[in-house]
This record gives C-alpha cells, structure tokens and sequence, in this order.
C-alpha cells in the first residue's frame, strides 16, 4: 500500500510538475512568505492597533451612525417580545404577525400570544416526527444518509412558518397569561441536549425492535409509550398546556371590554381566525438556484403529519414589491436573514458598509451573494418580523425595519433597520398574504415542487 501510495504520488508530481515538498508548508516556502511581509511603519502601527483592540472596532466605518429612524410607511406595533437564550425565533415572529393583526382588530394594549404554548406541542410533534422517521426508515443501514442526518437531527428549537401554521392550526393558541414563560422555556439548551439524548436511545431501541421482526403494532405501542415520557418531561419543564381557560379582553386604556371562557382553538379561531395553511406563499431569494421554481424541503416540517417547507424562489426585487405592498396596508410579514453579517449591535443598525475591513487589513471580500451561499459564507440564520419600509421620491425603498424578539432593550427600541442595500444582500426569506402575490408567482405555487434533501445547507432551522 506504502509503495502504491508513492508510486501514485511520484505520478502525479510528474504530470503537474509540482514537487510534493511545494505541497505542504515547507521551511523554503515558510521563509518565502516571511520575506514577502516588508512591514512599513503604518503596517506595525496597524498591526499594534489590531493586536490591542480587535478587528471590529478599527474596522467600522466612520459613516456608521448615518441613518435616521423615520419611516414613510410603518405598520402599528406595541410591546417587544424576548425569546431570550431560545432558538424560538421562527414562533415568536410568526406570533407577532398575528399579534399585530389582533391589536389593531380589537384595539388592544400591549399583547401577546404565549410562545411557550406553542412551543410545548412544537416540541412533542417533532419528538414523534422523529420517531415515526427512524420506524419509517429502520430497514435502512446506520451510514444511510438519510438515517445519520436523522439522528443527527432528532429534534431542535429551531424552526420555519410551516411550523407556525401546523401547530397553530392544529392546537390554537392562548395568551401569554394562560401559559406563561418557564426558566426553561427561556433557556432551552439544557433541554434540547437531554431530549436530544432521549430520542436517540429510543431510535435504536426501536430500529432494534424492527431488526428482531417486531410487528407494526408492537413497535407503534413502543413508540407511544416513548412519547408519554417525552410529554412528561414537557411538563416539568414547560408546564400543563390548558385545555380550556378564561380569559379578559381590554382595549387600550386597560379596561375590561369582555371575560369568556375558551379552548385554545375557540382563541384561535376569534383572535387569528386566517386559514394559514392556504393564506400564505413563502419566497426565497435564493441566487443558487433558478428562479421562478417552486421548491420542497425533505423532512423540513414540525409535524409528521404536516407540511414539508415548500417555497417560490424569486429574484429580489420581487420580495421588495410584496414587501412593500403589505407594510403599505397594515401587514407585517414573517422575514428570515442573515442577521449577523454587518450588524452594529449597540444601535440596532444594518449597512453593507458599516464594517470596511479590507482597508484594514489590506486586501478585498468580493463574494457576491450566490457566491457565499455556495461556499457556506452565509445563510439565513435569525426570523423577524418586517414592519417598515422608507420610500423615496422615486418609489425606491431606502431603509426597512423589523420588530425583533431580543428585548426591548437591544438595537433601536427593540428593532432592528436596515439599508436596502443591506436587505439585497443578507435577506433570504420572506412569507407573504396572497392578497399582495401578484397572480404570476401564484401560478408557480401550482407547480409540482421540486425536491430537495434535507440537508442541504440552505435550510437549517432558523433559531
């Protein structure tokens, strides 16, 4: 094997006329690259500066703090949200969609739908999508690719609106006051790695059982089973989900207008009441891929009986006219982006050129947005939800701005702004009311979606 190996190795030398010692870092190569580095007292200076203080601090640009905060077209919002240290991302901002549409039908306060709630049955339905997957596909070997990324993947926090639409749908909701924030509920890592651990044990327990000639209805009574412990450990460290509950409806003074009694579907139906499933179209601007194609997700759903995320993909302009055509009537919309790429943190503030590390360090990033997709540079990591677009005189947008859910205290008042430039560039996803769909991307939503597998780097869950 030895020789082969230097046999192969003398070949390939010979036909590129590269020597192997040219190959690694050898200490010929290494005195090259030190004698290439003639430092001019600006570059010591540089390196000092950089050393001591950090690349983002010498690196931002001093335009940074050019931007305002007035917007010509803005929908009503009170109250921001906090998912604190949770991948709930994707539910808080698909909640504070519904949110908004509730406040301003009833004339509300500041309200809020409870995110645990959901969360608690988004847990448990991904539990068992998990389970019935490893039963579905147990005849397969444990290298299968299909079978290690599940298990790699039993289950996580993060999410995508079909999981919004399916666990709504399917359990409704309640207020924040009928299932309130738990310790863990805020502070999801510590759960995920145990139940994380739970399904794997329980996945080979259940491939085992299938191995041995288990029948279909003994291995589903093995599974339910598993599933009652994963409810009970639910419950201790998320609560009891109410099954009914009464609850005060006040308008924005405080006062009480109405007190009923409700089950989560019959709070759905009156506070929500949108057919979700059918009501919205998710887009992509995804440079990769061809646009104008309707796509799907393998196991990309919340529940096993659900929805595989499915998509349009579009170019970016598209996004910008629906965007802007819902923020013009009142309508938040559910937007996923790259969120930390050219962020200013303190002031909640989002420029392509707010950071101008190639002068610092002397050379260029010319990646272009297809380009860093393809090479794993950048995705959608964080769903916020857009409510604000600046048009100038000429119908252009300027600058858009979301209402996050990292408290009030982060960015600007709790939101994030963004120049359009930024928007081109980092934005990936945004869900739609086919109301503002102009009916040529509808007609794509008929297509046969073409699939593709689930893990592809494009589609991780959005924490």
């Amino acid at each position: 094997m030895k020789r082969y190996f230097l046999l192969s190795l003398l070949a390939w030398s010979i036909m590129t006329g590269v020597q192997a010692q040219d190959t690694g870092i050898s200490t010929q190569l290494l005195e090259r690259l030190r004698s290439k580095y003639q430092p001019t007292a600006s570059d010591k200076a540089l390196d000092n500066a950089v050393a001591i203080n950090g690349l983002k601090a010498l690196g931002t640009t001093a335009n940074n703090n050019a931007y305002d905060t007035y917007f010509s077209h803005k929908v009503k919002s009170k109250g921001i949200t906090d998912q604190k240290r949770s991948g709930r991302c994707w539910l808080f901002t698909g909640l504070n969609v519904m949110r908004a549409k509730a406040i301003a039908k009833f004339g509300m306060g500041d309200f809020s739908f409870s995110q645990n709630y959901c969360f608690f049955y988004d847990q448990l339905e991904k539990s068992n999508l998990f389970l019935q997957s490893v039963i579905d596909n147990a005849s397969k070997p444990m290298d299968d690719r299909f079978v290690e990324w599940l298990f790699k993947n039993p289950i996580s926090d993060g999410g995508q609106f079909t999981g919004i639409s399916d666990i709504i749908t399917k359990y409704g909701v309640v207020p924040a006051e009928a299932m309130p924030e738990t310790f863990t509920s805020n502070n999801t890592s510590d759960y995920a790695k145990i139940i994380s651990l739970k399904l794997r044990e329980y996945g080979l327990t259940l491939r085992a059982l299938s191995a041995q000639g288990k029948s279909k209805k003994e291995i589903q009574a093995q599974k339910e089973e598993m599933l009652s412990t994963v409810y009970r450990l639910l419950v201790r460290c998320y609560g009891m989900p109410p099954k009914t509950f009464s609850w005060t409806l006040k308008n924005a003074k405080g006062e009480p207008v109405s007190t009923k009694e409700y089950t989560p579907l019959s709070f759905y139906q009156e506070f929500v009441g949108t057919d979700l499933k059918n009501s919205y179209v998710m887009f992509m601007n995804d440079p990769t891929r061809p646009y104008y194609k309707n796509y799907t997700i393998d196991m990309d759903r919340h529940t096993y009986d659900g929805q595989n995320w499915t998509y349009v993909n579009v170019p970016m302009d598209e996004i910008r006219e629906m965007a802007i055509s819902s923020i013009k009537d009142s309508t938040m919309m559910y937007m996923s982006c790259d969120v930390g790429k050219e962020l200013d943190s303190k002031k909640g503030f989002e420029d392509a050129g707010n950071y101008c590390y190639a002068n610092l360090l002397g050379t260029t990033f010319p990646m272009n947005k297809k380009e860093r997709i393809q090479t794993f540079a950048s995705g959608s990591s964080h769903a916020m939800t857009l409510m604000a677009v600046d048009i100038d005189p000429q119908g252009k947008p300027r600058k858009w701005m979301v209402e996050n859910s990292w408290g009030a205290d982060y960015g600007y008042k709790g939101h994030i702004i963004m120049t359009d430039e930024w928007f081109g560039e980092y934005v990936f996803r945004l869900v739609v009311d086919k109301k503002y769909i102009p009916q040529k991307l509808l007609d794509i939503t008929r297509q046969k979606p073409e699939p593709l597998p689930a893990w592809d780097p494009m589609f991780a869950p959005e924490p």
